[in-house]
């Protein structure tokens, strides 16, 4: 299937070691133009210690887009608004000011969440409802992305189309190839009822590791494979067939990423894009 190069992104989860520099630098020697940064490396900031102007005119020389922020953590969890609503601004915030497109937002996904289901779908109504406004006010799109395991309180893409609709509020989803597997949506289901101009990003691992299904976590994520138990090649190719036109970004989460090269990372970019396109 042909995918046009610039559909594709880069999540930083796939390079903890390298500095936000060379990030860059690698993404544009894969020949891609489209990144996604985050809140949790190991630095603890999305930008790492570069300055906002340091960043936007790194971009610029690299030719480097910025699709979202990776993440607004458990926004459906409304024990403490002000503190989520402190958290949202100050992401939004950078967001404008490097010119990225995007925030992805989380479900609270914890043991200890007593709510029932209709609650959950309740609150997590209200918490878009609650965010909006602050969206527009910097005008930065809403993602939010359902986690598929056994314990969250947002867990498919069928689920969350659905009460973006009861919002009202145009906020797109993030489908993750991962948690979609997770998630036990009914293929059939699924195909008949997604609305693909409904999904802002694809995100794209792939897992080879034999455990049950419900003991996976993202210590197995890794690239693409001929291998992949999600069938991540397969879903793409179902998502293309439904007529997504949007990104696919690849957001592998295993520690053994800790030990990649760049040119293990350009390795296995290069060679998971060459299996989709297959």
């Amino acid at each position: 299937m042909a995918i046009a190069l610039e559909r594709f992104c880069i999540n930083r989860k796939i390079a903890p070691n390298l500095t936000l520099e060379k990030f860059l630098h690698l993404v544009k020697n894969c020949g891609l133009s489209k990144i996604e940064l985050r809140n949790d490396m190991p630095g603890g900031k999305v930008t790492d210690n570069l300055s906002t102007e340091r960043l936007n005119a790194l971009a610029a020389e690299y030719g480097i887009e910025i699709v979202t922020i990776n993440a607004l953590g458990i926004f459906n969890l409304l024990k403490d608004k002000s503190r989520l609503m402190e958290n949202a601004e100050a992401l939004l915030a950078q967001a404008r000011a490097i010119h990225c497109k995007a925030l992805v937002m989380c479900p609270s996904c914890n043991a200890d969440d007593r709510r029932s289901e209709a609650q959950k779908r309740e609150d997590t109504l209200v918490a878009l409802q609650l965010l909006a406004p602050l969206f527009q006010q910097y005008g930065v799109e809403g993602y939010v992305e359902p986690l598929g395991f056994g314990l969250s309180s947002l867990r498919s893409s069928l689920l969350a189309q659905a009460i973006i609709g009861d919002s009202g509020i145009p906020y797109k989803i993030v489908m993750d190839t991962f948690h979609h597997y997770l998630s036990d949506v009914p293929q059939q289901d699924f195909d008949s009822q997604i609305q693909v101009e409904n999904i802002g990003l694809v995100h794209l691992s792939g897992v080879e590791d034999p455990r049950v299904k419900g003991a996976l976590t993202d210590e197995q994520r890794i690239m693409l494979s001929n291998k992949d138990r999600l069938a991540s090649r397969n879903q793409v190719q179902n998502l293309e067939r439904l007529g997504y036109q949007g990104i696919y970004s690849f957001e592998p989460f295993s520690s053994q990423l800790n030990q990649w090269t760049e040119g293990d990372i350009e390795r296995e970019i290069r060679q998971s894009i060459a299996l989709l396109q297959q």
